[in-house]
């Protein structure tokens, strides 16, 4: 009798094992072996070589920096892997990894050795998470080693004009970089979405990427805040915030809360959608109808419920640009900015309230109403010197951008923010007042 009933017994083959399994048979994918190669050698590279060059991608964030400091190069990598890289490597791996199967023909196999449709669920989803996890650590370790040993550890210059030292720089390197994993996760799960719902469809494998270039475009326009907060998009650049002082907090958390929002639901569905699936007929096509009702409607539900709360808890209903926003951070960056190049020039020092500095700023030369993004806002600055009645003036041309960054090129004059090289550390810089680049929080002032 009891040998009858332990023969009747169905094992199911544990969670781990099967996550090994799923596991190597991801790394066995010679497309696979070939980006976690790119990614643990190539920004290294990358970085090394832009950091020996004269011409620096001045248009990228902390790109002017990367001849300074080995910082800035592992700032650069992250910016375009938010951009370029992390919705292509999570489009290979989760938006493939169910949908392999479907080419294959090979479910029935597989739930013969499994015998649970949840723990296959599991162990691939797990498998494809550890598989991002080690591109994205690539990006970021590759990035980091290469800048260091190029150009070295020197101060890194925040977004505010403060100067992060050594210890500093890394920590908030690192930081950004932890940061950027909430929205790639979200991405993830898009991916496992599309993968199981599309079947052999190829929109499966390109969905991930082309919701991020959605988010991207949305982050392009003048959309309101709340909007945009609520695309998990944001958080890929709301990192700016932890290179200002105090922190821009506030944005980065809650692009991060929206982004693990995105991915549990994502994922949620994908299971739902993936246990419930008839495995018997070999050639799934995946079904249009399902991927409508069950995966875009109750995303674009989680869009709308976030862009209510959003607006009800911060107060924000425009774009979060406006003149007093813009002058203070100008103020703000330039006053730090004229105390590093005092030092540099071997001047008196002076504090920053020694310096007193304001700023007004205007757009489209006092005909348009000073909000919003626009390459047409106009600054000038005003600072005072200890023992000197008369005020200094500095006047700048910023290229302000939807998402709160901007660029700000001096215009004279040319002794102050013109250009010309100074002796740092690392060697000859040009002028820190000649051009640097800032960001101004959306979100409304507290108090």
């Amino acid at each position: 009798m009891t040998a009858t009933v332990a023969a009747g017994v169905t094992r199911r083959v544990p969670i781990a094992r099967a996550y090994r399994f799923e596991l190597v048979k991801l790394i066995s994918q010679w497309r696979i072996r070939i980006l976690l190669g790119a990614c643990w050698i190539a920004p290294a590279l990358f970085v090394a070589a832009v950091s020996r060059q004269s011409t620096l991608p001045v248009d990228t964030l902390f790109g002017r920096s990367m001849l300074a400091t080995g910082w800035a190069g592992s700032l650069v990598t992250l910016g375009f892997a938010g951009t370029w890289a992390l919705p292509l490597l999570t489009s290979v791996v989760a938006g493939d990894v169910f949908a392999a199967e479907d080419r294959l023909g090979t479910w029935r196999h597989l739930l013969i050795a499994v015998r649970s449709p949840r723990r296959i669920f599991v162990a691939k989803t797990l498998a494809s998470l550890t598989v991002i996890l080690s591109l994205v650590a690539g990006l970021a370790v590759s990035s980091t080693a290469g800048g260091l040993l190029a150009v070295g550890d020197q101060p890194l210059i925040g977004l505010d004009g403060h100067l992060l030292g050594p210890a500093d720089a890394a920590g908030t390197v690192l930081l950004a970089w932890l940061c950027v994993l909430a929205p790639t996760l979200a991405l993830a799960g898009i991916g496992l979405l599309g993968s199981v719902t599309l079947g052999r469809s190829p929109m499966g494998l390109l969905l991930p990427a082309l919701v991020a270039l959605a988010f991207q475009l949305a982050q392009m326009l003048p959309l309101p805040v709340t909007v945009r907060m609520a695309l998990p998009g944001y958080a890929f650049i709301s990192w700016y915030g932890l290179f200002t002082r105090p922190y821009q907090l506030a944005p980065l958390l809650i692009g991060v809360a929206v982004s693990l929002l995105w991915s549990a639901l994502a994922t949620l569905l994908a299971y739902l959608i993936f246990v419930r699936r008839d495995f018997t007929g070999l050639g799934y096509e995946g079904g249009a109808r399902r991927a409508v009702t069950a995966g875009l409607l109750p995303i674009a539900g989680l869009l709308a419920v976030t862009v209510a709360v959003l607006a009800t808890t911060t107060g924000a209903t425009t774009s979060g640009i406006d003149q007093d926003k813009v002058q203070r951070s100008i103020a703000t960056a330039f006053a730090h900015l004229y105390r590093l190049q005092t030092d540099q020039l071997n001047r008196p020092p002076v504090t920053e309230e020694q310096l007193r500095t304001t700023a007004a700023c205007t757009r489209g030369g006092g005909r348009l109403d000073p909000i919003g993004a626009g390459n047409d806002w106009r600054c000038v600055v005003a600072w005072h010197l200890p023992g000197t009645e008369a005020a200094g003036q500095a006047i700048y041309q910023l290229d302000l951008t939807p998402d709160g960054r901007y660029m700000a090129d001096g215009d004279g004059p040319k002794e102050v923010n013109g250009y010309f090289l100074v002796r740092t550390p690392a060697g000859d810089a040009p002028n820190p007042l000649w051009q640097f680049d800032g960001n101004v929080d959306l979100l409304p002032a507290k108090g």
